[in-house]
């Protein structure tokens, strides 16, 4: 094959791969399953030797590979690590550091992240987890078309890791190897999330979700354990469409039932839109070589102005805290970032934009073992992640409330309804001190 040759002579050791890096200042690296393992081994080897100058590198949701290569105490000050979303395995290095402020948080709405990574900031070089070459001489994106589909048009230097484990995948994940300047192999196995089982709170606040869900809705569903036990409940719907922020495996079993088919979307009927995939390996296998299953960028498949183009969207994702008036945080305890800005309020925005439109925000009543209401009087952080004016409807195990068009009194009532018992007393005065009621 004609690219094989090229291929060949781009192929190099993880060392000698790293090595292009020296007259660099923003490295930028692939998002979660798409983060190369064996060039972060090398590169944190090659900090460790002072072989490399003071990156900035810049990455949403860190892998156990990022933690164990590069957030480590004795790399502090050889590079500034830049996240965008904090995945369990960053929160968990940052507790083992020093200074945890080392690790700096950018703030960004999921759809601006390509903007931010290629005119904010200048993309010196793009390291990312790719599939095999195919005989047209092209490699897939994946798991992952995120902002990595963005970046690598306009990455001064691409440098690809070419794992056998990465599905093939279509939409805007193609990458021609005349595109990428350097690539290393490797097969470990990719970073796999397993769904837990929704406890009984999950179900109940679940239950009243799916209601809402009607045959012929388009979907998102966003991470935790809410989103997941809605999907499980719509085994009996017909004719549901995908167009999310995040494939899974509850998504993916809904297209093999037969559940999520496109038939009745107005943008790319048929297709399940997707711009990043966290699952198992069962679900890395479904997506493989599917030409139904698309990735597109961030930048389009969370573009409010795009989501809103599909009728009957709806939109599901969890929150930390929702305040008396409608607040919404679903980023930061206490003012420390916990996970990032991300897609929510993206998706928020474009499903009610739809045409009989809905978003949900599905969170427990209680956090810390019943010890900790998450309706609060004002935000804990003073960090809003769905402006007031956004919320739309609002789900605890207590009940569910339509907040478009009601006063503040009106939300302010609501909300405390939604709360556990055992806060709605204190809420109350709270809010009457406040002259919201």
């Amino acid at each position: 094959m004609q690219w094989r040759k090229e291929y060949d002579e781009k192929r190099l050791l993880p060392g000698d791969a790293v090595g292009l890096l020296k007259d660099s200042t923003n490295l930028i690296l692939g998002m979660s399953v798409a983060m190369p393992p064996a060039l972060l081994k090398a590169l944190g080897e090659a900090f460790a030797k002072d072989q490399l100058p003071p990156l900035n590198i810049y990455y949403m949701h860190g892998t156990e590979a990022l933690a164990d290569s590069l957030l480590k105490n004795e790399l502090e000050g050889k590079f500034t690590p830049r996240c965008l979303f904090l995945s369990s395995h960053d929160r968990k290095a940052i507790a083992g550091l020093q200074n945890p402020h080392w690790v700096e948080f950018v703030p960004c709405a999921f759809h601006q992240v390509g903007r931010l990574l290629t005119q904010q900031t200048e993309p010196d070089c793009f390291m990312v987890t790719v599939s095999p070459m195919d005989k047209h001489g092209y490699f897939s994106l994946g798991t992952n078309a995120d902002y990595g589909a963005s970046v690598i048009r306009k990455a001064r230097k691409v440098i690809v890791e070419v794992n056998p484990n990465m599905p093939r995948t279509f939409g805007e994940c193609s990458v021609h190897i005349s595109e990428v300047d350097a690539l290393i192999e490797s097969d470990r196995a990719l970073s796999e999330v397993t769904e837990p089982e929704p406890s009984e709170t999950d179900q109940l606040i679940a239950r009243q979700v799916a209601e809402y869900i009607q045959d012929g809705d388009t979907l998102q569903m966003g991470v935790g354990g809410v989103p997941a036990a809605v999907a499980r409940l719509l085994g009996s719907h017909k004719n549901l469409g995908l167009h999310s922020e995040l494939f899974s495996p509850a998504i993916a079993a809904l297209i093999q039932k037969g559940v999520i088919n496109g038939r009745e979307k107005r943008l790319m009927q048929h297709k399940h839109v997707y711009t990043l995939a966290i699952g198992d390996r069962a679900m890395y296998d479904f997506m493989d070589d599917n030409p139904s299953v698309v990735g597109y960028p961030a930048s389009w498949v969370n573009n409010p102005s795009v989501i809103r183009k599909n009728p009957n969207m709806v939109s599901v994702n969890s929150a930390i805290e929702v305040d008396i008036t409608g607040q919404i945080n679903a980023e930061s305890i206490k003012g420390t970032p916990f996970s990032g800005t991300g897609g929510q309020l993206d998706f928020v925005r474009g499903a009610f934009a739809s045409h009989r439109g809905r978003s949900f925000i599905a969170l427990h009543s209680t956090a810390r073992k019943g010890t900790l209401s998450r309706i609060v009087p004002e935000l804990s952080g003073g960090c809003v992640t769905d402006t007031r004016m956004d919320a739309h409807f609002v789900v605890t195990e207590f009940g569910c409330v339509d907040l478009k068009g009601l006063s503040l009194p009106q939300r302010t009532r609501a909300l405390i309804e939604l709360s556990h018992p055992a806060f709605r007393a204190e809420l109350e005065e709270n809010a009457r001190n406040r002259r919201l009621i």
